[in-house]
């Protein structure tokens, strides 16, 4: 019994110790509240020194959209986000110059007349982390 705890602690030790030392870690981002299942959900995640990671595009279903970015350094993070509901690419803008398509931003921040400052958004990875969003719809 004692050799099979032993076995059973130096496995995870095994196991543990790389993430812990290189510091791999996940970012799953559950997106839900999205109008439809048309299109996909086009996210960016940037550092805390506002330079680009990864651009991922994901598929939607049931009206929601997970998006797992793995093998992240601990450190502070942020993202945006949009429904590219006509696959084009691009968030689509009326005349006026607001969003037709659902976007959002990490920690569902908001802002005034254009996107929320960094500091809003900016959350820390120092572990495999999951945050979850809604994005905003602008009707007209």
């Amino acid at each position: 019994m004692i050799k099979l705890k032993n076995s059973f602690l130096l496995f995870f030790v095994l196991i543990v110790t790389p993430l812990a030392l290189f510091g791999q870690f996940s970012l799953t981002i559950e997106i839900s509240g999205l109008q439809n299942n048309n299109g996909q959900v086009l996210l960016e995640l940037i550092n805390e020194k506002g330079e680009k990671i990864t651009g991922i595009s994901q598929n939607i279903a049931d009206n929601k959209c997970i998006v797992v970015i793995k093998n992240l350094k601990p450190g502070k993070f942020a993202f945006k986000y949009f429904h590219d509901e006509n696959n084009n690419g691009k968030i689509d803008f009326n005349w006026l110059g607001i969003p037709k398509e659902g976007y959002g931003f990490s920690n569902n921040a908001k802002g005034t007349f254009g996107p929320p400052s960094f500091e809003k958004m900016i959350f820390v990875i120092k572990g495999d982390t999951t945050l979850s969003c809604t994005p905003k719809y602008i009707k007209f």
